[in-house]
């Protein structure tokens, strides 16, 4: 199926431009003319609403789709890791558990357009449902934002911006990348837009496959004797990704949208072996559906009315493709399905010249059917907001002043009030910021419902949700000073986050007492499976989180066609846990939280006449991570990529982009055996030539 859509998307893109008059390309689609990066794009996450970076009261991190692209980055979690220190990820078949600032996936809000994007796997979030063929930006707004987004907030936002044309445009992009152990990367897309009608069609094909960096691990119980392992390090997987959006402007005034999207995944593991530990009976398949409907009325430039509506739909589960005592080859086990619809109404009025307040409404409503976790649950939420900002001259410079006020009702927890106050002082390339902003996050219907039992390896695994849970709550403080030119800017930011009640998953020691109540939970527990059991999770509200940092991020366009970037964190990330056996709070270092971490970039552009070359080193160095239990921390490394990009302009109209690239310029790897202790934060299988082709026609 996928292979024939393939082809039509080909003949789709070959056939437009064979079509087609070709006419001179704009100078944004061509690199072959000299810039220099754009220090002061537009933003929309911090505020809600349209501005500068350097007017809006609450800092902002921006990754451009240029900077991404000339990283020789075709993956979300790379544009991350890459550019931006105070994110790490730690992929695994269930998915990638993603930390920002220190804390997890759950308190990090992802966006798509300003509209959430749902479904996790077992709290890892499933990034290969992003697109990034489509991106334009990826904005990063840190720290508490609940008072525009609601909950899930708390450690901060990622607003993926996508790109349409909106000016009349006929174009078809084909843009492939390979690279070592069967990594491939092929997007292509069709866009066409006149007298106000778009259509912009995609497919994404992304894969890789499983490897290793140690073809041993540690017996089970023993710190000195290995064994040959075929387990994998890096989990492979295969996946796709179809996309439709249709924009109409039938005047100035209005704008409407609709568009759909659906990604397809199935992991790539060794299949299970007599000979060897490591393979698997199955596959993990994981499918997601999402659509959305919206328009905006703009009554002038300042005034509008935005509405939009969405629905996201995920599920996954195991596809068999061995052959089981209880399952055939081509099984389907569904183990958990989620589905989310939202309603959004946004309302922005410049009711001064230097002001703009903002009025706006959600309703959201999840549903969770988890055949593993015993659940078939729903919750609806609802929530108002406004927020008011204004702009005075304050002697040779000007102050800004936000206030929000957000109020949520959750079906479950009753209401709840987030506010935010920020205030910027400007004196020409000089910025002063103080932001304080409340957050707030519902237990997910994992946590308050779980009813969960499986078996791996002969050992029994149970975990109990608990509907006595209370919601989270955080208060986040932070200031800024910037200092931003066109050739020049430099951020400096001190935050404290704290976090309240803060829902983990505690390990309840099995006494005998305890271990006839599982039996009678689960009755399709053996006796020996319950006589093994040491322990079983149980969802708690056990710990106060506190993450103290320091941002600072530097850029400068230092001489024509040459642009430098540096990013540097410190995060002081712990929480205060209770001590089973003293019954007492401890501070101990937050789950994969790294203390120093950094990134950079060395980005070099000239053209002559119809060639451009493009040469960008990139790298990325951290502190080791911390794990917390029984689990040694991961050592620290530092790892160097370089790309090169080669532009054409061969006739009018036909662009012509192949790249070449090192990735993990020194070989960092790391090679440490497998045990039941050991968890990693490197996950590079080593030094890989990277090599690539973009062709875009254009009329």
């Amino acid at each position: 199926m996928y292979k024939k859509l393939y082809v039509l998307m080909v003949a789709l893109l070959t056939g437009s431009a064979a079509f087609s008059q070709i006419h001179r390309m704009e100078r944004s689609d061509s690199s072959m003319t000299s810039r220099t990066y754009n220090l002061n794009p537009v933003v929309v996450t911090g505020s809600g609403h349209h501005q500068r970076l350097k007017s809006t009261a609450t800092p902002v991190r921006v990754l451009s789709s240029q900077e991404i692209k000339e990283q020789g980055i075709t993956t979300f979690d790379g544009a991350l890791t890459r550019m931006m220190p105070q994110a790490s990820m730690a992929p695994n078949a269930m998915g990638t558990f993603l930390r920002l600032n220190g804390l997890g996936n759950k308190y990090i809000l992802i966006l798509i357009n300003g509209q959430k994007l749902s479904g996790d796997i077992s709290n890892n979030v499933d990034l290969n449902r992003i697109n990034m063929a489509r991106v334009k930006r990826i904005e990063v707004l840190d720290g508490a934002a609940s008072s525009l987004y609601g909950s899930d907030a708390i450690a901060g936002v990622i607003n993926i911006i996508t790109d349409q044309p909106t000016q009349d445009v006929v174009s078809a992009t084909s843009d492939t990348r390979v690279s070592g152990h069967g990594v491939l990367t092929e997007a292509v897309s069709l866009d066409i837009y006149k007298n106000g009608f778009g259509s912009y069609t995609s497919f994404t094909h992304d894969r890789a496959d499983s490897y290793r960096t140690n073809d041993l691990e540690y017996v089970k119980g023993s710190d000195t004797e290995t064994q040959q392992t075929i387990a994998p390090f890096f989990t492979g997987y295969r996946s796709n990704i179809i996309g439709q959006k249709f924009t109409y402007a039938p005047t100035r005034h209005l704008a409407l949208n609709a568009g759909i999207d659906y990604s397809y995944k199935i992991t790539d593991r060794p299949n299970t072996r007599p000979d060897i530990t490591g393979g698997t009976d199955y596959e993990m398949r994981y499918k997601g559906l999402r659509w959305n409907v919206g328009g905006i009325y703009k009554f002038t430039s300042k005034n509008s009315l935005q509405a939009d509506f969405v629905v996201d739909r995920f599920r996954y589960g195991k596809e068999y493709d061995i052959e089981t005592k209880d399952y055939a080859i081509g099984d389907y086990v569904q183990s958990k399905k989620q589905r989310m619809m939202e309603g959004q109404l946004k309302a922005i009025f410049g009711l001064t010249a230097n002001s703009t307040t903002i009025f706006g409404a959600d309703w959201r409503k999840d549903y969770l059917d988890a055949t593993s976790g015993n659940i078939n649950q729903n919750v609806y939420t609802l929530a108002a907001y406004a927020q008011h900002e204004a702009k005075v001259r304050v002697g040779r410079g000007s102050a800004t002043a936000t206030l929000g006020l957000r109020y949520n009702y959750h079906q479950n927890f009753g209401t709840h009030l987030t506010p935010k106050v920020s205030l910027m002082y400007s004196l020409g390339p000089l910025n002063l910021r103080v932001t304080y902003s409340s957050g707030f996050r519902a237990p997910g219907l994992d946590e308050l419902y779980y009813h969960y039992f499986s078996v791996n390896r002969g050992k029994a695994q149970i975990s109990f949700g608990n509907q006595d849970l209370k919601p989270e709550k955080s208060n986040y403080f932070a200031l800024n000073a910037e200092y931003r030119t066109q050739t020049l800017a430099v951020s400096v930011t001190g935050y404290l986050n704290r976090i309240n009640d803060m829902v983990v998953k505690e390990n309840v020691d099995v006494d005998d007492a305890s271990r006839k109540m599982l039996m009678a939970e689960f009755p399709e527990m053996t006796q020996d499976q319950a006589d093994k059991m040491v322990s079983y999770a149980l969802y708690q509200n056990s710990d106060k989180g506190d993450v103290k940092g320091m941002q600072v991020n530097v850029s400068a366009n230092i001489l024509p066609g040459l642009n430098i970037s540096a990013n540097y964190v410190y995060t002081y990330a712990r929480s205060q846990q209770l001590t089973a056996n003293s019954q007492e709070f401890t501070w101990q270092p937050l789950e994969r939280s790294i203390r120093h971490a950094a990134t950079f970039a060395a980005n070099y552009h000239h053209s002559w006449r119809k060639y451009a070359l493009n040469v960008n080193l990139n790298g990325r160095l951290q502190s080791k991570t911390y794990y917390t239990g029984t689990y040694e921390d991961a050592p620290g490394f530092g790892i160097w990529n370089l790309n090169t990009t080669h532009s054409f302009n061969v006739v009018k109209g036909l662009f012509i982009q192949p790249s070449i690239g090192i990735d993990n310029l020194f070989d960092k790897v790391d090679r440490r055996i497998d045990s039941s202790t050991r968890k990693y934060a490197l996950y590079s299988p080593g030094r890989m030539l990277v090599v690539g082709m973009k062709l875009k026609f254009k009329q």
